[in-house]
């Protein structure tokens, strides 16, 4: 992955080859010298740098060295034997890979990078939930920091939840923090949806959930909640025969009325082999501009006004400054490190 031209003329000619289209050619042309000096500085500091699926085409296409889903990121991440981790992605993101390859500078290019689902969920939230539900296994999305990674037993990425939820052994499940895709995993294993009250202190705690039952948290991506069922029919009225790909953080009637749901990646997968040419693509509105930057002879509707603002945080720019500074250093405290460590490593033991 990546652009790894000798000269400045060459990454800019690579770069409209790669984004015609996609990118407006000034920008392009902008562009370009950035790419060239990022990829030129990363082999001076011994860097790699990760890309997950949400960046911008023009930093997607061109400076990462391993791009994915939160999944295959964090498992690049646990191996690299770079000195420097620069992770285009979310704060979350990068704390995973401090998380598991602690010996590495990890840097953010951005310096906040949130994420409102992170951010709906707390490490004392998880208490209070264990405190109610004594002795239920917890598995939290990795869209969370690394405070609430330490309080539960495993993490879990769109996909792999469902295979993660049914190799524990327990008839019920708590899982954190997105609502939607606790409801449409609940949904593929066959369990029944419970949502806590907001504020649940006061809850008895001697009430164990019903069997077979997953208790799912309430928060909600703000990308992926403002999709709806109204924006598949409305596609599917004026372009007959499109296929519609959601991301499980949609609402499950969205999901429903999807032809395809699944993790970015696969998503991605889906898009390169279907012998279909029109797509909806329900997610990140810039994922939809790298499939088609990948996929030339195939189009993706650009009906898609929703990005991330936290995702958009990370720029070419930012990245440049990351390298050339070391910039925005994420650190983990070493205890909860260790104890978030062992939920990433249960996730990742589970093929």
């Amino acid at each position: 992955m990546g652009i790894n031209e000798p000269t400045l003329e060459l990454t800019r000619d690579r770069m409209h080859t790669l984004l015609k289209g996609v990118v407006p050619e000034f920008e392009i042309d902008y562009k370009a010298g950035l790419v060239f000096q990022i990829n030129q500085l990363k082999k001076e500091k011994n860097a790699v740098i990760l890309g997950h699926n949400y960046m911008e085409p023009a930093l997607f296409q061109t400076v990462p060295d391993i791009v994915g889903d939160s999944l295959q990121l964090s498992a690049e991440a646990a191996k690299s034997q770079a000195e420097r981790i620069v992770f285009c992605g979310v704060r979350f993101m990068a704390e995973t890979a401090k998380i598991l390859n602690p010996t590495r500078k990890v840097l953010l290019p951005a310096k906040v990078a949130g994420c409102s689902l992170a951010a709906s969920i707390t490490a004392a939230d998880v208490r209070r939930l264990k405190a109610q539900y004594p002795g239920v296994p917890i598995v939290t999305y990795i869209n969370t920091y690394a405070d609430v990674k330490a309080e539960v037993d495993y993490c879990c990425t769109s996909s792999n939840a469902a295979r993660i939820v049914k190799s524990i052994a327990s008839d019920t499940i708590i899982f954190l923090p997105d609502e939607y895709l606790g409801r449409n995993v609940a949904a593929e294993t066959g369990k029944t949806v419970i949502v806590p009250k907001l504020d649940f202190k006061d809850e008895a705690k001697s009430n164990p959930p019903p069997k077979n039952s997953m208790v799912v948290w309430h928060g909600k991506c703000e990308v992926h909640e403002r999709f709806t069922v109204d924006d598949i029919r409305l596609a599917r009225a004026q372009y007959p025969g499109v296929v519609v790909v959601s991301h499980p953080e949609c609402h499950p009637d969205v999901v429903l009325a999807s032809d395809y749901s699944s993790s970015t990646t696969k998503m991605v997968e889906f898009v390169r082999k279907s012998t279909a040419r029109q797509f909806l693509i329900l997610t990140e509105c810039s994922m939809g501009d790298n499939i088609m930057a990948e996929n030339p002879d195939k189009e993706v509707l650009r009906i898609c006004a929703i990005r991330c603002p936290h995702m958009n945080e990370i720029t070419l720019e930012d990245t440049l400054l990351a390298l050339q500074k070391d910039q925005y250093e994420i650190t983990v405290p070493e205890d909860i490190r260790v104890r978030a460590k062992a939920s990433l490593e249960r996730m990742l033991a589970v093929q």
